[in-house]
């Protein structure tokens, strides 16, 4: 162990051999990644002054007494020594930099200059816990509190006098700096224009309160960036040679990458109509690519290759542009991210640049607030093609902790291309709709709204935030290109008394018997596992899939399925949604239980997808035995779906079902009957929103008026009434937040394997690449779920929070189990 002779102020120590990062060392390396990262919003400058002082408390000697006993620098019989465990925790090193920033500020500033400084400091005292509440819900005014917390609390007198000279200096430069604040103050007088150009009635509250909401935005974007540098600093620190792994945005150029794919793209055949079609799509999203920055639609039918064209518009957009960092993929579900993932990778990434061009990230094996190891592990887009979930890309924007904000600065100046973008939470509407019109107009994004089913995000209350115009990237009459691709009849089969489960295996074997093979779709799980068991005792080719399966495991019985079907063999695949939206396969028939016409239309993408038959069909059955009470979007859907059906059948609309026009039918039913939950509903006892406690916050600003009224306080200067922190507490971008747990599916050479590995010895830079590895062998669980298997999943290593199952909890037909696999009389794997 190296000991520090020359007291020196400590930052960390190495765990593996007692080395020390001086704190000089920490804040100076700090300051240099978040000006970069900052650079990207204009704002280098203040990036690095928030890089100088955000561990100015840890110049305390409560601190450095900390540290040093913790690490048995400072024997236990000293009068220094301290008990570093009771500690942990309680010595507050955040604080002393915000007040810095705070009590700079003169007391005659102007409004802007004080919001300028008060997102400083609230960056800054937020670093370890992620953004906080400037008021409370109840009204508590959180940030004063926060900046008149008392010196013998902050340290910050003893700080500022042992602070370490260099970086003083530099502190004391910038802020003498006149124009330190003008290019934030600059990014928010251009925020507030946009919005009165929105409302330009004077005073209008909606334009206000966007305009509060984008301003937190931008406070979280400068929050993320001093997080990954914070992040990326102390994981350098502690393994050099994960420095080294780090592309640091050097990345292969876009030019490579765009003639990787054109070389691709020249090799496809087009002598079939269909493919002819794929091709014009192709050309018209290579056209587009020149267009300005901005947000797009590309509406394409189901098997219409809109991964490729997109990509293709996406990397020409970078080229045109010059100034674009990464292209992200953002898609719904995890269950089809790896086979995106790998058809991009194949065309992209050469066997010598492996691992340096696409990067997937879609586990929750860590937990959100981070851990050291958490902090080491964590992902933070470092790539320039990145294929993520929306429920990572919502908590990059809205969730608590540092994990998932340590990402949101990666979002500026880059092409996001939502796959399925109709499968968006309702309740996130509105949030989403106002964070995409930021950082299209604040951070130089590109957005790209993939989908054959396209929701209505600008029809949506424009006063509460509604996309901004979209522009189609499709040159040609859309109902004429859905024509084009007409290849499957959706088939109304519902009757009043339903069918029950042995009826949908029953007309899956007729289907069967017709087309060859058949793919039937269900909306939950248990249902799926009894159609499945009714058809595989009279069908031996009968498949199953769905979420509780790891993506490895879906991988190989998709590939069985696919190999099946191409060699015109009988097969029936019995599968949750996981199936439904962008996965390439083809059966003859399909049938669907009753959901959204949405989810129609993706089921009918997997049916005659390629055109090998002169036509397919998808049944549309209303099961008798099907509990949709808990899920809310899927019953909605459905009924909204009821409507649309019953005027398709009397004739009021038609003659195709999957008609674009006929889609905007569907989602103005379904819009209509859920507006009042797009703004994120929360504590129905207050009726308040995440909308509001992200923006003007009107409930808490009226209770601190009345909590604070007659107190000898002293007045608030501060601009900022956002609950941050209560708002992502509240926040999950799906009803029930899942937890990542690794399965043993694939032996020693897969998660069995991840597993035995985690369990041993810790190595930072084995276990990322291992954590990454173990995305494949990882299912995600609800908190009922987890609950039923509390005792039964274990850690890898103590404290680590990182889960796996046994293998007596997953099935080699269903997955995980939450009861032994062999009481169903599966086999384990």
């Amino acid at each position: 162990m190296t000991i520090n002779t020359q007291n020196t102020d400590i930052a960390h120590i190495r765990e593996a051999d007692g080395e020390q990062q001086s704190l000089e060392a920490h804040l100076l390396g700090v300051a240099r990644l978040a000006g970069e990262n900052a650079g990207k919003l204009g704002l280098g400058t203040l990036g690095e002054l928030l890089g100088l002082l955000h561990d100015v408390g840890k110049a305390s000697s409560r601190f450095q007494l900390y540290i040093k006993s913790a690490e048995g620098l400072i024997d236990q019989d000293s009068d220094d020594y301290v008990d570093a465990v009771q500690q942990k925790g309680k010595i507050d090193h955040s604080t002393a930099g915000a007040q810095w920033i705070w009590q700079a500020l003169p007391e005659t500033a102007a409004p802007l200059d004080v919001l300028c400084a008060q997102m400083l400091s609230l960056a800054l005292a937020s670093h370890h816990s992620g953004l906080i509440d400037c008021l409370k819900p109840d009204g508590t005014d959180n940030f004063t509190l926060r900046m008149e917390k008392s010196d013998r609390k902050t340290h910050l007198a003893e700080a500022r006098a042992k602070f370490p000279e260099a970086v003083r200096r530099r502190v004391d430069e910038l802020l003498e700096e006149p124009g330190l604040r003008e290019p934030l103050k600059a990014s928010l007088r251009k925020l507030r224009d946009q919005e009165k150009k929105h409302d330009p009635a004077s005073g209008n509250s909606f334009g206000k309160a966007r305009a509060l909401f984008k301003t937190g935005l931008l406070l979280r974007m400068l929050f993320s960036c001093l997080i990954d540098a914070d992040r990326t600093d102390t994981a350098d620190f502690e393994k050099k040679r994960r420095a080294a792994l780090r592309q640091k945005g050097k990345y292969v150029d876009w030019q490579t990458l765009a003639d990787r794919l054109e070389a691709h793209l020249a090799n496809f055949d087009a002598t079939k109509a269909i493919d002819r079609e794929r091709q014009k799509i192709s050309d018209d999203c290579k056209a587009a690519a020149a267009r300005d920055k901005g947000i797009h639609t590309l509406t394409v039918p189901t098997g219409g290759g809109k991964t490729l064209s997109s990509l293709r518009f996406a990397l020409n957009h970078a080229l045109h542009h010059g100034d674009i960092d990464r292209i992200f993929y953002v898609i719904p579900y995890t269950s089809i991210i790896d086979q995106n993932a790998e058809v991009v990778r194949r065309i992209l990434e050469p066997p010598n640049e492996k691992g340096r061009v696409v990067l997937e990230c879609h586990s929750n094996l860590t937990a959100e607030h981070e851990t050291w190891r958490g902090k080491i592990l964590s992902e933070n887009w470092d790539a320039p093609v990145v294929f993520t979930t929306n429920v990572q890309f919502l908590e990059a924007l809205f969730s608590g902790g540092t994990r998932s904000a340590r990402r949101m600065h990666q979002l500026a100046r880059s092409v996001v291309i939502f796959d399925e973008i109709q499968t968006l939470p309702i309740r996130t509407v509105h949030m989403f709709c106002n964070a995409l019109n930021f950082l299209v107009e604040q951070c130089g994004t590109t957005a790209v709204l993939c989908t054959a089913t396209q929701p209505l995000l600008d029809g949506v209350d424009e006063s509460l935030g509604a996309l901004s115009r979209a522009r189609e990237i499709i040159s040609r009459d859309l109902t004429e290109l859905f024509a084009q691709f007409r290849r499957v009849e959706v088939v109304d089969r519902r009757r009043d008394e339903g069918y029950t489960c042995e009826e949908i295996a029953a007309l899956a074997l007729e289907e069967q018997k017709i087309s060859g093979s058949v793919l039937v779709i269900t909306n939950t799980t248990k249902i799926a596992r009894e159609i499945y068991r009714c058809v595989k005792k009279d069908f031996k080719d009968t498949v199953h899939l769905s979420a509780n399966m790891c993506p490895a495991h879906r991988k190989k019985v998709l590939k069985e399925t696919r190999e099946r079907l191409d060699a015109s063999l009988p097969v029936v695949c019995v599968s949750t949604q996981v199936i439904e939206a962008g996965v390439d396969i083809d059966f003859g028939s399909g049938i669907r239980l009753l959901a959204g016409i949405d989810s129609a239309a993706q089921t009918s993408g997997r049916v005659n997808r390629h055109a090998l038959r002169e036509s397919g069909r998808v049944l549309l059955l209303n099961p008798s035995e099907e509990e949709l009470g808990s899920l809310v979007d899927i019953r909605m859907g459905r009924d909204a779906a009821r409507k649309v059906l019953n005027e398709f059948k009397t004739g009021l609309i038609g003659p195709d079902l999957l008609d674009p026009k006929i889609i905007a039918h569907y989602f103005e039913y379904y819009f209509y009957t859920r507006k009042d939950e797009m703004s994120y509903r929360v504590n129905a006892e207050r009726e308040d929103t995440l909308l509001n406690m992200l923006s003007s916050n009107e409930k808490a600003a009226h209770d601190s008026l009345k909590k604070h009224e007659g107190m000898d306080m002293k007045a608030s200067k501060a601009g900022l009434p956002q609950s941050f922190a209560s708002a992502a507490a509240a926040f999950h971008a799906i009803d029930a937040p899942t937890r990542g747990v690794i399965v043993p599916h694939g032996g020693m050479e897969g998660g069995e394997g991840v597993i035995a590995k985690l369990c041993g010895a810790f190595d930072p830079e084995k276990d990322a690449a291992l954590l990454r590895k173990a995305q494949q062998y990882s299912v995600n669980v609800y908190p009922h779920v987890w609950k039923k298997l509390d005792g039964i999943v274990k850690e890898v290593q103590k404290g680590a929070d990182i889960w796996y199952l046994p293998e007596t909890h997953y099935s080699s037909e269903f997955g995980l189990s939450e009861e032994p696999a062999s009481t169903f009389g599966l086999a384990c794997v």
